[in-house]
């Protein structure tokens, strides 16, 4: 399902989201892209964008992954997502145009399906991401514990 429009309502609002200036790229099929524009003052001392950014980054990755993981918008009404534990891997400095890039995999997709139809009420997921500035070199892996559990009433 193509849910980048859901993903997009769900994460702009979000404080955090709307000060590193995120934008939601894609959210297909257990895909999500998410970038910024590294603003300058969240630059950390050497310029790079703050690990606070970065996190923020794998963070709504994930989170766009796991919302187009799911077969209609209907189906995410009810469903509440929360990180649990994060890592993150600084591999260069994040300057300029970052893209971070999650994909769930076929295992996690197929849990994930449980709870949106209402067969499970809870999952444990972990996502991975990489960001990538604008030569396309991986300057942060991330990953995200996830609890997803569905509220209970919610169809």
């Amino acid at each position: 399902m193509d849910a980048t429009a859901l993903a997009r309502s769900l994460l702009d609002p979000i404080p955090a989201h709307r000060t590193v200036g995120l934008e939601v790229v894609r959210a297909v099929n257990g895909l999500g892209v998410v970038a910024v524009t590294a603003p300058p003052a969240l630059a950390n001392v050497i310029g790079s964008l703050h690990s606070s950014g970065l996190v923020t980054l794998v963070d709504a990755a994930g989170l766009a992954a796991i919302i187009s993981a799911c077969p209609t918008g209907e189906a995410f009404q009810g469903v509440v997502p929360l990180g649990a534990a994060a890592t993150l891997r600084f591999l260069a400095p994040a300057r300029g145009r970052l893209t971070a890039t999650c994909r769930i995999d076929p295992d996690d997709r197929e849990a994930l399906a449980e709870v949106f139809i209402g067969v499970a009420t809870r999952v444990r997921v972990t996502t991975t991401t990489d960001i990538t500035d604008g030569t396309g070199a991986v300057v942060c892996q991330g990953s995200f514990d996830w609890s997803v559990r569905r509220t209970p009433g919610a169809a």
